[in-house]
Formats: C-alpha cells, sequence, structure tokens
C-alpha cells in the first residue's frame, strides 16, 4: 500500500555532458558484503545484525558505509513502508552511503525478520527502538558526533517510515534533520477524519501488515470495534492520536522538509500543512514540497524529490552552507501528455513563502435552493469518488487522469445536494482549500455528508473531481457546518463551472446504515484560494547536481563548443515553404560506431496532395528516418525541412505535424469521441482548433463515435488512432503500419481513409510492409535498402519500369510454342495466359529484338507492354535482400 523511495542519485557526475546520472545501487543479500555501482564508485561496506530491544524483541538491522573508514561522517536513519522491511530501502541506502553517510536500515517490529507485534508507532516499542538504534551509532567509529552519545544523525522515510522520522524526532532530540514523504501528523485524522470511518483504507492497513492477530491486541481490538460499528470512538481516535507527530509536535526542533502527495487519499496534503505549522512555531525552517504522487499513484518524480532531500541533508547535516535547498514552497503541475511516451508533462511551481491552505481567497457565489438527500438503507448503493490504492497498484492514479480532466466520480440521484457557480470568466487556479457553509437538517441526530468541488465543462456534462477527493462531515441536526473541502492544485478553465456536492454515501467510507432525509441549504459563498505568489518557475538545481570537478567542466566546454555550429538551427526557407518535406544528405550512424549507418546520404522530396509510401526490408533505416523526421533523435549529417524549417527536437513546425507510430493508448472506458477530446485538451491548444468533426468525418467512425471503446474492434481502434492523429488537421501525416492487425475489409476502408485526407491537398507519408496497399494507395514511392535510397519516383514509373512484359495475342499460345520463346537468347521465362504470354527478360534483352523474334516464330502480337507487381519491381530493386 505504500510507495517506495525511488533510488538516490549519486553526486559524482559521470558524463562529460555536464549532467547528473542516477545510478542504482547493487542489491545482494548476504550477512556481510560489499556492493558497487560502476568500476569507479566508492565501495559500499554492507553488515547485518540483529539488535536485541526492550522485552526481548529482536530488531533486524543493515549498515552502509563507504570511503575511508576513519572519515567520520553524519548519519542517516532510513524506514521502511508499512507491508515492506528494510530491503525495500536498500538502494537507497547504498547511494546515500556513497554520498559520504553512513546509513542504518532496520525491519520495524513485526515486519520481515523482526519479531514482536505492530504497534503502529506505539512510543513505547518501535519509537523507542529508534532511541536504541540512535545510541548504537553513537558508538560507531565514522559516524560524527555532535557530543558524546550524540551523531549528527538525518531521518527519513517514506508513509510508515516518514511517520516514524518524525516520532523519533519529537521524541529524542538527537535528530538534526528531517525529510519524510507521503505521511501523516494524526493517524486519527488519517483514518477518521471528522469522525467518519475510512473503512477502505483501514482494511488496507490492516491487511497489508499481514491481519490483525499481527497487531498488538488493543490496537486489534479498536479496530474490529470500529468496523463493526462503522463509527469510531473516542478510545479509538485517541490511541491512533498518541502515536502519530501530532503528540509530540511541540518539541520537534529539526530543519524539516515535508514531501506530501496530491494523489493521496490516504494521508492529503492537509497533514503536511499541519505538520508545517506546527515544526515552524518550533522556530526550525521548514519547506514543503507537493509532488504529483501519493498513495493512489501518480508519479512519485523519484530523481527529482530525492535530489532535493539528498541537498537537504547536505546543508543541514554537513553544513554545506552553499547548498540550494530550494524553494519554501513548490507544487508540482500536470501540463498535458508527452506524445511520445504517454507520461504526463510535470512543471513546479514555486513561492519563498508557504501561501497555507486559505491564500489569496476569492469569493465565488453559488446558486441552489434548500435540497433533499436520502441516505439509503444500508448506505448502498455508495457514490464513488476514488477507489483507494488501486490507481497506485496500476501503476497510475485516478488523481493525474482527473488533473488530465477525466472524470471518474459518480453521484447518486437522490443522494446528493448539489449547487452551481457562473460560468467562470477568466482561468483560475485552486491552490488549497475551499471552503464553505452549509445549514444541515436531518431525521436523525446527525448527518454524514461526503463534499467534494466539481470542475464541470462548458457543456455541463462533463465534471471532473479534482485529485478525486472529497471531505467528510459528521453534522448535528439543525446545525450550520463550515466545509474544508480538499486541498488541491487544480486549473479551472474559463468557462467552466464550480459545482459543490454534498453527497450521503461514499464507497471509501463507512456511512450510517440507518435510513435518514437530509435537507441542506447554503449560508453563504464558496471561497476559492488562489495563491497568486505560486509562480510557474525553473527551481534551481541543487549544488550536487550542478558541481562538476575542474577537469569535467573543462571537457564539458570542449564539447559545447565542437558541437555548437551542428546545434545551430538554421534560418527557414522561403523557397521551401511550401514543400511538405525535404530531405537532404541525410545521415545517422548506429550508437558507438563511426562507420555503420542506420540511414546514409538519403535524399528526397515530398510535395502537397501526396501520399508517399515508404518501403524497404527489415533494417533498411524506415523507422530512424521516421524518428528524425518526427524530431525524436538527431541525424549525424544532412538536414531536414518541413514547410522550409530545419526540423529539430521540439522545433515549433512539428505542430503541422500529425504522427501514428506503433498504434495509440486509449481508455477504455471513455467513448471515442471522449478521448479524442482528452487528448486534445491535454496538448493544451484552442479547442476550435482540433477540427475534431473534420477528422472524425474522415476517419468514418460514424456512431461508434459514441461508444466505449473498450467494445471497438482492432479495425475501429485503428481508425480512432487516426482520427487522433488528424486532430487539428496537420499538413503533413506519418503513418507508421497503419493496418496491422487489421482484416482485409478494414484495410480497404483505411486506404480510404488515407487518400481521403490526401485529397484536401495535405500530404501523408505511410510506412507499410504490405506491397498490395501501398501501390493501390500511394501516388508516390521511396525506397530504401542498407539505409540508402534505391530508387524514389511515381508508383506508377516505378512499377511500370521492368523486365517483365505482357504480349498480347490474337489467339491462345500453344505449349510448344511457348517452350520456343522460352528459349530464346534474350528471354529468362515464358508463361501463357489468358491474355497472351508474360516474358520476363534477361539482362540486356531488348523489346525490339525480342518483338522482331516472335514475329520470326508466328506468334500472332496484337500489343507489347511491361507488367509487373510493385512486389516484383521492390524485389528487382531491392535485390533479394528481403
Amino acid at each position: 500500500m505504500d510507495l517506495r523511495l525511488p533510488r538516490w542519485p549519486r553526486k559524482r557526475v559521470l558524463a562529460a555532458a555536464a549532467t547528473a546520472v542516477v545510478l542504482a545501487g547493487a542489491a545482494s543479500a548476504g550477512i556481510a558484503a560489499a556492493t558497487a555501482s560502476g568500476d569507479d564508485a566508492p565501495p559500499v561496506r554492507h553488515a547485518e545484525q540483529m539488535m536485541t530491544m526492550d522485552g526481548g524483541v529482536r530488531i533486524d538491522t543493515s549498515y552502509f558505509t563507504s570511503g575511508p573508514s576513519e572519515e567520520r561522517r553524519p548519519a542517516v536513519l532510513l524506514g521502511h513502508g508499512f507491508g515492506n522491511d528494510k530491503r525495500e530501502v536498500r538502494e537507497q541506502a547504498e547511494e546515500l552511503a556513497r554520498e559520504g553517510y553512513a546509513v542504518l536500515t532496520w525491519s520495524a517490529r513485526g515486519f520481515g525478520r523482526s519479531t514482536g507485534k505492530i504497534g503502529i508507532n506505539d512510543p513505547k516499542a518501535e519509537v523507542a527502538d529508534v532511541s536504541r538504534l540512535i545510541d548504537w551509532l553513537a558508538t560507531r567509529p565514522e559516524v560524527r558526533l555532535d557530543k558524546k552519545g550524540d551523531p549528527r544523525l538525518g531521518a527519513a522515510g517514506a508513509s510508515y517510515g516518514g511517520a516514524i522520522a518524525l516520532l523519533a524526532a519529537g521524541h529524542d532530540g538527537r535528530i538534526d534533520a528531517l525529510a519524510p514523504a507521503i505521511t501523516y501528523w494524526n493517524l486519527s485524522d488519517a483514518l477518521f477524519p471528522d469522525g467518519v470511518f475510512k473503512k477502505l483504507w483501514a482494511g488496507m492497513f490492516i491487511n497489508s501488515g499481514g491481519g490483525c492477530s499481527r497487531f498488538e491486541e488493543e490496537l486489534c481490538r479498536m479496530y474490529e470495534r470500529v468496523a463493526q460499528s462503522g463509527k469510531p470512538d473516542v478510545e479509538a481516535m485517541e490511541l491512533l492520536a498518541e502515536r502519530s507527530p501530532v503528540a509530540v509536535g511541540d518539541r520537534i526542533k529539526a530543519p524539516t522538509l515535508l514531501l506530501q502527495g496530491q494523489s493521496d487519499s490516504l494521508f492529503p496534503l492537509d497533514h503536511a500543512d499541519e505538520a508545517a505549522r506546527a515544526i515552524r512555531a518550533n522556530g526550525a525552517p521548514v519547506a514543503i514540497d507537493w509532488i504529483a504522487g501519493g498513495h493512489d499513484g501518480g508519479d512519485s518524480e523519484g530523481d527529482r524529490v530525492l535530489a532535493r532531500t539528498g541537498a537537504w541533508f547536505d546543508r543541514y547535516l554537513k553544513g554545506e552552507e552553499g547548498t540550494d535547498t530550494g524553494p519554501a514552497f513548490r507544487v508540482t503541475r500536470t501540463g498535458g501528455v508527452d506524445s511520445r511516451d504517454g507520461d504526463a508533462q510535470l512543471a513546479g511551481a514555486t513561492s519563498e513563502e508557504y501561501p497555507g491552505l486559505n491564500g489569496d481567497p476569492l469569493r465565488v457565489p453559488l446558486a441552489g435552493k434548500e435540497q433533499r438527500v436520502e441516505n439509503p438503507a444500508g448506505a448502498a448503493p455508495p457514490a464513488v469518488s476514488s477507489l483507494p490504492g488501486i490507481g497506485a497498484a496500476a501503476g497510475g492514479g485516478m488523481s493525474q487522469l482527473s488533473a488530465l480532466g477525466v472524470g471518474v466520480s459518480l453521484d447518486l440521484p437522490g443522494q446528493f445536494a448539489a449547487f452551481e457557480s457562473k460560468p467562470m470568466t477568466e482561468d483560475v487556479r485552486i491552490t488549497g482549500s475551499p471552503t464553505a457553509t452549509v445549514h444541515v437538517e436531518s431525521t436523525a441526530e446527525e448527518a454524514v455528508l461526503f463534499a467534494k468541488v466539481y470542475d464541470v465543462g462548458p457543456d455541463g456534462r462533463q465534471q471532473v473531481l479534482p485529485s478525486q477527493l472529497v471531505s467528510p462531515v459528521r453534522v448535528p441536526a439543525g446545525q450550520d457546518a463550515r466545509l474544508a473541502l480538499p486541498v488541491v492544485d487544480h486549473e479551472v478553465r474559463s468557462g467552466h463551472r464550480l459545482r459543490l456536492v454534498l453527497a450521503s454515501t461514499d464507497l471509501a467510507y463507512a456511512s450510517p446504515a440507518a435510513p435518514a432525509t437530509y435537507t441542506v441549504s447554503l449560508r453563504g459563498d464558496l471561497m476559492v484560494p488562489t495563491a497568486e505568489d505560486v509562480r510557474t518557475a525553473a527551481t534551481p538545481l541543487p549544488a550536487r547536481v550542478w558541481w562538476l570537478p575542474l577537469a569535467g567542466l573543462v571537457i564539458a566546454l570542449a564539447l559545447i563548443v565542437t558541437a555548437r555550429r551542428r546545434a545551430a538551427t538554421p534560418p527557414p526557407s522561403a523557397e521551401l515553404a511550401e514543400v511538405p518535406l525535404e530531405i537532404v544528405g541525410l545521415s545517422k550512424r548506429y550508437a558507438g560506431s563511426r562507420d555503420r549507418y542506420a540511414v546514409k546520404d538519403l535524399s528526397f522530396r515530398v510535395e502537397r496532395g501526396q501520399v508517399l509510401g515508404l518501403l524497404g526490408p527489415n533494417g533498411a533505416g524506415k523507422t530512424t528516418t521516421l524518428r528524425m523526421l518526427m524530431g525524436l533523435i538527431r541525424p549525424d549529417e544532412g538536414e531536414i525541412r518541413v514547410f522550409g524549417h530545419a526540423i529539430r527536437p521540439g522545433a515549433p513546425v512539428l505542430s503541422r505535424v500529425g504522427a501514428f507510430v506503433e498504434g495509440a493508448g486509449f481508455l477504455p472506458h471513455l467513448s471515442g469521441r471522449e478521448n479524442l477530446e482528452l487528448y486534445w485538451r491535454a496538448t493544451g491548444r484552442p479547442a476550435e482548433d482540433a477540427h475534431l468533426e473534420e477528422a472524425l468525418e474522415i476517419a468514418g467512425l460514424g456512431d461508434a463515435l459514441e461508444r466505449a471503446v473498450r467494445t471497438y474492434s482492432q479495425g475501429m481502434r485503428q481508425r480512432l488512432a487516426i482520427a487522433q492523429a488528424m486532430l487539428g488537421l496537420p499538413d503533413l501525416m506519418i503513418l507508421d503500419e497503419p493496418t496491422n492487425g487489421l482484416d482485409p475489409p478494414q484495410i480497404r476502408e483505411m486506404r480510404e481513409v488515407m487518400i481521403r485526407y490526401a485529397a484536401g491537398g495535405r500530404t501523408v507519408i505511410v510506412s507499410s510492409h504490405l506491397l498490395s496497399e501501398v501501390e493501390q494507395t500511394c501516388t508516390h514511392l521511396v525506397v530504401m535498402d542498407r539505409g540508402r535510397l534505391v530508387q524514389a519516383g511515381p508508383v506508377a514509373e516505378i512499377v511500370g519500369t521492368g523486365d517483365t512484359l505482357l504480349v498480347g495475342t490474337a489467339e491462345p499460345v500453344a505449349a510448344p510454342l511457348a517452350e520456343k520463346i522460352a528459349a530464346l537468347p534474350e528471354v529468362d521465362t515464358a508463361v501463357v495466359t489468358d491474355d497472351g504470354l508474360l516474358i520476363r527478360l534477361k539482362a540486356g534483352g531488348g523489346t525490339s529484338r525480342l518483338v522482331s523474334e516472335l514475329v520470326r516464330l508466328d506468334v500472332p502480337v496484337e500489343s507489347v507492354g511491361p507488367h509487373r507487381r510493385l512486389e516484383d519491381a521492390f524485389l528487382t530493386l531491392i535485390g533479394g535482400s528481403a
């Protein structure tokens, strides 16, 4: 159920191009071993030891160091996530050791080889164990001491490991720096927000620990009691709060970097806010970083997050005053989808002051009359806001989809009240927790409601729940309730509306089982925090990333000087402004080779309205050529110009190029139209520029557009992918094997789609191995073999210039006569057909001499002309290398 901290980036820069390289440490097992990640990396010394704690509990530990044994260095305690053990963080420990730290990892009670019961960070058990581990570190000769018995020490970890770091710092003042990630401040608030039981996450928590019997008895009894009643009691809430950092918040005085996940319905962003306020009140430096991932999935931003964590420790443990630890506040924002790999594009916004959760509020009036809401018997069926943990298990995240404009929430008729704003007149960025006040009447003593704010599109149909988060609220009947809605960072576009919804049920939570009726009315406007000082800007890299030894700097400068001329982008060519594509002298070597070429000295030109077929056997260089054309890789020599502009990665003219390469990924539960609309929104371009209806008409999907993609055949998916590539009606379309997996009728339909697209004056380049289809679809051909151009020109010209002739005769040719013709010196073969003879000439054979010989043999010749298929021409041109 936990996010694993990714690998720590190494300080040593191994590339001359002045970029930081992240290397993984080895993960070999053994009682004692030395490991290294590269020939020049310092070896890591690793020792394992079982330590005996109070009560005879044995804790399994691993200790990592590198470098001179006599050199004293700061130490780091690295905790693991719930349901895992010390092996989870071994790679990070090895990397930290190479960075000059002494690192101690351990398996918490009840996990891995450690004995004892799980106490969920019980101060008398797990927290006391950490103090014993600190005592041990203070005895190590390689660990730097602030004073006797007090090591220079940092603590980090994700989720459960992050909480123990905070708790240990509150109970033991020897911890000097903290970097907890996606963790909780008050576990009671996390599992019982406003007294509402978060049943799915709580159940997963117990299950990932191995079942109730693996926990301390009072924890097991507490869980069983709450799970049966569906409502936490005071004893349960106090028990979890006592085992949470909030219990010692006034004693945490170490500089703290709080890394909290936006994609997290278990430990939402407000936990980091509470931690920051408490620790800052103690006078300690605090920085907050809202990352894109979390317990519900998304992007954990491993390299960036861990580079910042390393910089934090360098500054506050090693005392490197010049280390840039980053801004006081940073939030990662999703800005569309990378068309090359489907990953969300991330950008950071920063502020030198933490804005809190209610900064720069914008008043948004809501409309809606008093509404009745039914709580059904047994609270079933429930509404759906998120599917806790499932997004992370699937490697994605519901909140990441919501950031891209995909709604997956479900509210059931009769079970919610809704209040809606007018369309926004400008774009608004919500950063923090919106608030509102409502009045609730109930036929029961109290009402349990789930509050959420939707971003509703201009058509009113599509609604997106930012980060898939809701705020549960328990309201006594007849009272007002101030709603602190989920903390999010979400942009609401101009023309969209905000919709406040209060539902009586939610899949992730326990609602009252008894039926009840609630009456909900508004008490004021929706207050939306905007945090205007948080602006998108590049965050400087910490010194550990950009610093290079002098020798490396000299090499890097030399590379820059020698590459400058090659990297310069030539000015546009006015003469080629109307030419879709011109390739001149294009070459690309195989990686690591000086004389082996994937593409060598390739030149050809494509005009408007052409459908160009790119042909060649495997290894001919077709894919490499297409990748250079799309700006994905750079050529070694030569240039590519599209409408007069030289192609480089990210060149603006690439917006006029559409591409279909190796299919496209679609969300199966959405319709074809919704998938296309989502893709276009992710590009950030205006909706009117999509020319959606025109692309759909060319693709010819008809009524299927309104059906879920999971119902599509392979042919329909291919046509939808073509339609996606056509969005914006790019002037140049590149299609790589568009008919793969299609049956003959589907292939014929795809052929018609390509022809219709080019008919409007646009240009299509298609790479395919189906030569018969290329012959019927394309107007022009480029044939490649072994990276070089073999022939280019119109299809009719290439097919019509060959050594096979069709000789039409007035009457059928008898077999004996055909044998005589086959024996002629200039003839290779002669085959009788219904129309006459199909004659293949030998090299050097001429048509005029053949006709003379046929007349001499009294063959009744009526016509003579070239006859061969594209396949014949292709095989002739490449000399059988296919």
